[in-house]
């Protein structure tokens, strides 16, 4: 076989995670978890420090002596999403198999899996900042209304945490209604902004960078459907067979979500990504090509109380 399908593989799988880093609204997020160490599968380890606070310093002793503990915490991803392509045989040679491939790999991250697990993600946030009270529920916004609501909950936030730099990520619409407030025209500035290999400019409110997202990735609840029907010609009433993900009947949008920049630990890996030349597939005479994604998210519990999810 011409097409040197490791080498391709090795290339590609780094490729995939690259663009998740870099075109997912929340890709910021998972630059939080440092130098990830990634073996495959599910787990995940976390490098984690851990030191002592200050002490008096003891004019005949010295210094008080302290301790710098580096480990590993290990994190298991709850996602475990996956697909299989077919790609004839007749329609990709060897010569141009790895084009092919990888166009086809990245526009299916870009229309499936990146909204997907932004969608997740935002959805995460929301639950675990609804067990710890930090949702604000129920509210109506106008453009005369709105940018009071920001201001009020940007304040909160920097009441708990400081003056620290802080990430809101909120729907167009409602970016939309904030641009329109005659209050903001005068406050909002220009900064720029760097995420994965993409550097870019966003709109800033005091220390706090606009992040504006698909509203159909900003709900409290959804469903990610399995892709498979339970039994022959009986599909799950809640189950596509398309796959992918919807919001739930009883999800409410979300206005915003505002966290320090630090604090939600987001990490996305492609595990598996398997060729098969049409030689080796049994079942068609073509390429196929095994895709399998983990993906989770984690905030720290005594780091919640920095955060506000604000629902409509």
């Amino acid at each position: 076989m011409a097409v040197n399908t490791l080498e391709f593989i090795a290339l590609a799988m780094t490729a995939l995670d690259q663009q998740i880093v870099a075109e997912s609204t929340t890709g910021w997020m998972e630059s939080n978890a440092g130098q990830v160490l990634y073996n495959g599968g599910k787990e995940i380890k976390i490098p984690t420090l851990d030191m002592d606070g200050l002490a008096d310093y003891d004019r005949d002793n010295g210094f008080t002596r302290g301790g710098v503990k580096l480990g590993y915490q290990t994190k298991t991803m709850g996602q475990d999403r996956g697909r299989t392509f077919m790609l004839d045989a007749m329609d990709v040679n060897e010569t141009n198999f790895v084009a092919n491939a990888s166009a086809v790999m990245s526009e299916f991250q870009r229309q499936y899996v990146i909204p997907e697990i932004d969608a997740y993600r935002y959805s995460k946030i929301y639950a675990l900042a609804n067990a710890k009270s930090r949702v604000k529920e129920g509210n109506t916004l106008t453009a005369k209304t709105v940018f009071t609501a920001l201001k009020e909950d940007i304040g909160a936030i920097q009441d708990v945490a400081g003056d620290v730099p802080l990430i809101v990520s909120l729907p167009w619409p409602i970016m939309t209604m904030l641009e329109n407030s005659s209050e903001i025209v005068k406050q909002l500035a220009v900064a720029d902004f760097t995420q994965g290999s993409i550097k870019t400019q966003v709109r800033k409110l005091d220390n706090a960078v606009l992040r504006p997202v698909p509203s159909v990735r900003m709900k409290t609840e959804y469903t990610f459907f399995k892709g498979a029907e339970d039994s022959p010609g009986e599909p799950d009433a809640t189950d596509k067979k398309a796959g992918g993900f919807a919001a739930k009947s009883t999800a409410k949008d979300i206005n915003w979500i505002i966290t320090p920049a630090n604090v939600p630990i987001a990490i996305s890996k492609t595990d598996k990504l398997r060729v098969f030349d049409p030689n080796v597939n049994q079942s068609h005479d073509g390429w196929k090509i095994d895709y399998r994604k983990y993906h989770e998210l984690w905030i720290k519990d005594n780091q919640l109380p920095a955060v506000i999810v604000n629902t409509q």
